[in-house]
Formats: C-alpha cells, sequence, structure tokens
C-alpha cells in the first residue's frame, strides 16, 4: 500500500475506535453541554410523592364509588319539600367531606395542594367576600372543586324577611352560574343559623341540601357539633380560615392536620355532591 493511503487508512481507523479499541461512544456532558448537563436532576423522592410535601406521611385512600343511588337527602327533595339540613351523611363507605366557607382566604399553594393530593373540596362562597379573587376560584374549579352557595353578603338569616332571605340565596346562585356556568345545588346559612323561611327560600332557589357541618378545625384541634368526639363515617367537616389573622395557621395548616386525624381514625375524603 502506498504511503499516503497507509497513513489515511490509519486516521480512519484511530477515529473509529477507543483507546481500548471498542466503538468510540459520545460523553453525555459533551453532548449536552456542561452547564446544561449541570441542569438535569435525577427525579427525588419527594417529587415522586407529592403527599410529603403537604406534610403527610401516607397517601390518601382513593375513596370507593360514590352511590349509584341518590341519598335519602336528594330524594326528599324531589317530593317538592323543604330541602334537608345535613351536618353528616349515612353511609358505610369510610369517607368525610372537606368543606371551606367564605373565600377571604386566597392561597394560590392551596391550589396546588388540591391538585396533588386530588382532594374533591368544597367551597361555600360569599360574593362579598370573595370580591375580585373569582380567578382563584376558578382555577380551584379546573384542579377539582366544587363550588356551592354561601349568600351575597354573608348576613345572618334567621328572623329576615322571606324577600331578603331569597335575594341573598338566589343572588349567590346567580353570581356562580354566571361566573362559572355551575348550578349550586348545596347551600350553607352564614354563622349555621338559618329558620323555616331560610328552607322555604331555599326551596325556591333550587336548593337539594342545607349543609351544616359536625366537626370544624380549631387552632387546637376539631371542635364538635354534638355526638362523640371523633371522627365518624360521613361526617361533613368545616376547615376555617382565619381569614386576616396572619399568626395563626394557613388554610393548608388546617386542612394537613385534618388529613393527618382523617388518616389516623382509617377514613378517606369523599366528595360531598356524590352524596347529596
Amino acid at each position: 500500500m502506498r504511503p499516503r493511503r497507509l497513513a489515511a487508512a490509519l486516521l480512519a481507523a484511530s477515529l473509529l475506535t477507543g483507546p481500548a479499541g471498542c466503538a468510540t461512544s459520545v460523553d453525555p456532558i459533551e453532548r449536552l453541554g456542561r452547564k446544561a448537563a449541570q441542569g438535569v436532576r435525577p427525579h427525588s423522592p419527594a417529587a415522586q410523592q407529592p403527599y410529603r410535601r403537604w406534610g403527610l406521611t401516607a397517601p390518601l385512600p382513593v375513596p370507593p364509588e360514590p352511590p349509584s343511588r341518590p341519598s335519602r337527602a336528594a330524594r326528599a327533595t324531589r317530593a317538592f319539600g323543604p330541602p334537608p339540613v345535613v351536618d353528616r351523611v349515612r353511609t358505610s363507605d369510610p369517607v368525610v367531606f372537606l368543606t371551606y366557607d367564605d373565600g377571604a382566604e386566597r392561597d394560590p399553594r392551596f391550589v396546588d395542594m388540591v391538585r396533588e393530593l386530588r382532594l374533591p373540596v368544597s367551597m361555600f362562597l360569599t360574593d362579598s367576600v370573595v370580591g375580585p379573587g373569582y380567578g382563584h376560584f376558578a382555577h380551584l374549579r379546573s384542579v377539582g372543586a366544587d363550588l356551592q352557595n354561601h349568600t351575597l353578603d354573608h348576613p345572618s338569616l334567621r328572623g329576615l324577611p322571606y324577600a331578603g332571605q331569597r335575594a341573598e340565596i338566589c343572588g349567590q346562585r346567580d353570581k356562580l352560574r354566571s361566573r362559572f356556568g355551575v348550578h349550586s345545588r348545596l347551600f350553607r346559612p352564614p354563622y349555621g343559623r338559618y329558620d323555616t323561611t331560610t328552607l322555604r327560600a331555599a326551596a325556591d332557589c333550587g336548593v337539594s341540601a342545607v349543609v351544616l357541618w359536625r366537626a370544624a378545625t380549631t387552632d387546637t384541634g376539631l371542635r364538635f357539633t354534638h355526638g362523640r368526639r371523633e371522627l365518624r363515617r360521613g361526617d361533613i367537616l368545616l376547615v376555617a380560615s382565619d381569614g386576616d389573622d396572619l399568626a395563626g395557621p394557613s388554610l393548608r395548616e388546617r386542612t394537613t392536620r385534618l388529613l393527618r386525624e382523617i388518616q389516623t381514625r382509617g377514613l378517606t375524603v369523599g366528595r360531598l355532591q356524590d352524596y347529596l
């Protein structure tokens, strides 16, 4: 072989083989560039286990399939009587229900919490409290929250004339419909106070159930309205907000504490609208 051809052949061979005579592999760092490679990180356990990010030691159990038949509360409404008043649901399913009032606290991270934990929460909104914050609740609705009726201006309804009560209930129903296109079937009277006029006005506004609560969160734990002082299947729970009290626990913190208690009792969170 002529010298020039021999030299060319040797050069080609050196390009196709590595130091040990193997096929040449491209270093990933060289391929990406060193700065780009520095940004590549393996998936962390926390990223794969979002429940840990929200202060839980285990994921929430998936709730059972909701009942195929409407509950007794929903059937009673069809008889053209006043809507039933409920603070718990009769069910054999190991579920409780998380509800939130007013809409004063609008933490974007709470939206992340609902999305990542797939929490089927129910938000009872008051127009005068939500104010310009309806966009926040649009985000919550997009990740699975249900939006329900808590009057326009948050008055204590008991003792008010029928026209005033009807305006408060139907007015917020119409607001929710125009803002979100939802038909709010559930209604919570402010402060949990109501009378027979409230029930009549609620029925005329298309309410299928007046929703109270059997227990509410406090800074130190749960406060029960009646019955045994422990969580039971079917309990409707109010996660109270501190509103402008920045020193108190946030809505996220209160929710985390409650979820821990729910898990301790062998329960999980169900969607209230599936049972009423």
